[in-house]
């Protein structure tokens, strides 16, 4: 093997152990029950399908999540129900539909949480409605992306739940 391979291969294991030695938290969601959700089930035809909204929704919670966990904690979340921001406006905008969102359609999860580290010695649980009427007063003005109201939700949610333990 030429030199250079060889110093590159051996870099590449150096970050490949480093990363082995020190293992990030994990974040498990779970969907408990969504065919009863209030909102997620795609009822008029419009918008995204169940499982591509409850999808984006499990990616959007391990987003927010993870970044306030240590390496070998394990967040297990289960989403009890779920109400989008505004309401679906089947009519409008077909074949997608379209949600017109005012400062009385907030979102809004129920949810449980178990926060345990990595000898499974829990560190914190609860049962919460996750919701904030005055979404819209701080609201980006660039939101980009699905769900954004859901999505900073969720992130101001980890941020008061997680952030402050260490």
């Amino acid at each position: 093997m030429p030199p250079l391979l060889l110093q590159l291969a051996l870099v590449l294991v150096g970050f490949a152990g480093s990363a082995i030695a020190a293992p990030i938290g994990s974040v498990e969601v779970r969907f408990i029950e969504p065919d009863k959700y209030v909102d997620a089930n795609n009822r008029f035809s419009s918008g995204l399908g169940s499982e591509a909204t409850l999808a984006e929704l499990r990616r959007v919670i391990e987003q927010v999540t993870s970044p306030f966990l240590a390496p070998g904690e394990r967040l297990v979340v289960e989403i009890l129900d779920v109400d989008l921001a505004g309401f679906p406006n089947p009519g409008a905008n077909f074949p997608y539909g379209l949600r017109v969102v005012t400062d009385a359609t907030p979102p809004s999860f129920r949810l449980r949480y178990t926060l345990t580290d990595r000898r499974g010695r829990r560190i914190a649980s609860n049962e919460e409605r996750v919701s904030d009427i005055n979404f819209l007063l701080g609201a980006r003005s660039a939101q980009s992306g699905s769900f954004p109201y859901e999505r900073e939700l969720l992130r101001e949610w980890a941020r008061r739940r997680f952030a402050n333990r260490r």
